[in-house]
């Protein structure tokens, strides 16, 4: 009797695609960490995130390009083994496992924060808790299911913050006046300029707005559950700048324009704040809803990414074989109990440490984003560099490489030596090699014992 083969579904179609792409690039570190990146940056954060979403999207046109040529589910793990070598896959597997168990306690932690707003006595992990253990139900039905959510969760926030931008243009059309401030344009530059806090507060503004774009590479996980990925997956990525267009820039510009930069409080979401300062509090409920989906929607792709990501590792043999079992809906149940049981360190976290908690995950999350960002760029340029016959037929071709992979990578080792200078950055300086340590010895224990099972079997 011959094995029957497991499989993922492939159950997100085109529009799930879609919407899953723009979720990813529409977080808590827009919506809660954006107060932070306007106190340091003022106006100037609106080119602090230009300049990060153009050099994402070159980022995504590299693993666009390498995954039209092998669309495959765990694609960075598959990539950096395929073109770099073992060990690579090895680190970025469980790296891009890290980074979303991070970035979901990150989005848990928000969740408990934006709760608040409506139960300032409520505790913050009751509701990081509840949230874990919501998605949890969702993720264990189908990939259909995680597509579906995820779908709606995008809408909401898409709908709402173009709602935002039109108000907002509305408003400083007609000189809307609130306190002894006027809705105009000339806020962005009437208070200190451009760039009111100098080079330093612009710099130290790339930690937060970088943190905002984790999840923009969702695209290459969902690749290996997607029923046309030749159709979708360039769609996909080609939309990226103008995402950012208008989510990104549209957002803060009308924000700020709105309300002057320097009265938005660093530490509450500046969605939630506008709104409630300008005399909408049914408005500003509204948005706090918002914020609060835009994070279970984050939490939700982490939860459906690390579940991925470890059925790959298994699949690899790189974690233990119990994490490839596939329930009777296609879905990674074991990765995926694994994965959201780690998150519950996050509901421990804010149980102790509620007001840390935000800035340190965020940062050690986005050092991890880094290395697999980087990873995609170096797989990217092996892959040309060893098959430039399929790279030069490539429908897909990432443009201006290998000038921009190099780019790119400098600007990664800038954005790392920036985290260097802040104190409440610094810390996860000190903190994330340790994990990079505790992957290198895995992997020579790892190779240790494939060694010496292939001597036995000889």
């Amino acid at each position: 009797m011959e094995e029957q083969k497991e499989e993922l579904q492939r159950g997100l179609k085109n529009r799930h695609i879609q919407l899953i792409a723009i979720g990813g690039a529409i977080g808590t570190g827009l919506f809660l960490g954006a107060g932070k990146s306007i106190h340091l940056a003022g106006p100037s954060i609106m080119l602090v995130y230009l300049i990060i979403g153009a050099i994402l999207f070159f980022v995504m046109r590299a693993l666009g390009e390498l995954l039209i040529h092998n669309p495959t589910t765990g694609s960075f793990t598959e990539f950096a083994e395929q073109f770099i070598g073992p060990w690579a896959g090895f680190i970025t597997g469980w790296t891009y496992w890290f980074c979303w168990i991070v970035t979901g306690i990150a989005e848990i932690t928000a969740v408990g924060m934006y709760v608040k707003f409506w139960v300032p006595d409520l505790p913050q992990w009751i509701p990081a808790l509840g949230c874990v253990l919501i998605l949890l139900l969702f993720n264990l039905a189908t990939v259909k299911a995680f597509g579906e959510i995820e779908f709606w969760f995008a809408i909401i926030k898409v709908v709402v913050i173009i709602a935002l931008i039109v108000i907002g243009f509305v408003l400083v059309f007609i000189g809307y006046k609130h306190g002894t401030s006027t809705a105009s344009f000339s806020n962005l530059i009437d208070y200190g300029g451009f760039f009111p806090n100098g080079v330093a507060g612009f710099l130290l503004a790339f930690q937060m707005a970088t943190f905002s774009f984790v999840g923009i590479e969702l695209v290459g996980v969902t690749a290996g559950e997607a029923d046309d990925p030749e159709r979708t997956l360039p769609k996909a990525i080609n939309n990226i700048p103008i995402r950012i267009l208008i989510f990104y820039i549209g957002a803060l510009l009308v924000l700020m324009s709105i309300y002057p930069w320097s009265n938005i409080d660093p530490d509450t979401s500046p969605f939630v704040s506008v709104f409630t300062m300008i005399g909408i509090p049914a408005a500003a409920g509204i948005i706090n809803f918002v914020v609060l989906t835009a994070a279970m929607s984050s939490c939700n792709s982490g939860i459906f990414s690390t579940s991925r990501m470890l059925y790959t590792l298994s699949a690899e043999g790189k974690a233990p074989k119990k994490m490839h079992h596939l329930s009777s809906n296609g879905v990674p149940a074991t990765a995926l109990i694994t994965s959201t049981a780690c998150l519950l360190i996050g509901v421990f976290l804010n149980y102790i440490l509620p007001e840390q908690v935000f800035i340190l995950v965020t940062s050690i999350a986005t050092i991890c984003f880094i290395w697999v960002w980087g990873i995609i760029l170096v797989a990217h340029l092996r892959f040309r560099h060893k098959h430039p016959e399929i790279s030069a037929k490539s429908k897909f071709k990432m443009p201006l490489s290998p000038f921009m992979n190099w780019v790119s990578l400098i600007f990664f080792a800038g954005l790392l030596i920036i985290l260097g200078f802040a104190a409440d950055t610094r810390i996860a300086l000190f903190v994330t090699p340790v994990w990079f340590l505790i992957l290198a010895i895995a992997y020579q224990i790892l190779k240790a014992s494939n060694r010496k099972t292939k001597i036995r079997h000889n």
